[in-house]
């Protein structure tokens, strides 16, 4: 690799670093290239990215970004799992590790926050950004749906007693 790629993949790596919700760096030791490809497609299946990035290239990306605790971790053969979404990474990398014995999650970094092993699968845990706007929607929604009964009930009672008096009107 010359300079002139070194420096696109700082750049590019610098740009991931400073974008992502949270960053998740793992050992694939010892992993093959199927589950290294299963991995992508979880990562891509939960709007994620896996990217495996030279240690020293990865550290001189990390200068000055919020996440630059993660420089710790990076040594061996690591990969990097990030995501916009807060939750999504730690989750498929948590998913995969479970699956997957010879992935092992090192840390990673939430913003400025660092997470050890135990903070990676404690975000794993949390909702992600889509299932909380959709449990907000539907705490919203409900009211709504609430007030439209009970709205529509009257008018359902009033309808019923109407069939009840018909009712008894033909039977007489």
């Amino acid at each position: 690799m010359d300079r002139a790629q070194k420096e696109k993949v700082v750049e590019e790596l610098g740009q991931i670093f400073e974008s992502s919700g949270v960053v998740v760096v793992a050992h694939y030791t010892g992993l093959t290239v199927a589950e290294m490809q299963d991995l992508r497609a979880r990562a891509r299946a939960a709007e994620a990215s896996v990217r495996v990035a030279k240690n020293r290239l990865a550290k001189i990306a990390l200068e000055g970004k919020p996440c630059a605790s993660i420089a710790d971790y990076l040594s061996g053969m690591t990969v990097l799992t990030f995501s916009e979404d807060p939750v999504a990474a730690a989750k498929v990398a948590e998913d995969f590790a479970k699956d997957n014995k010879k992935f092992e999650i090192l840390g990673g970094a939430m913003g400025e926050n660092a997470l050890d092993r135990a903070g990676v699968e404690a975000t794993s845990k949390l909702p992600s950004r889509d299932e909380l706007i959709a449990t907000i929607a539907g705490m919203i929604g409900a009211p709504a749906s609430n007030i439209a009964g009970a709205i529509g009930a009257p008018a359902s009672n009033i309808a019923s007693i109407l069939s009840t008096v018909e009712e008894k009107a033909e039977a007489a």
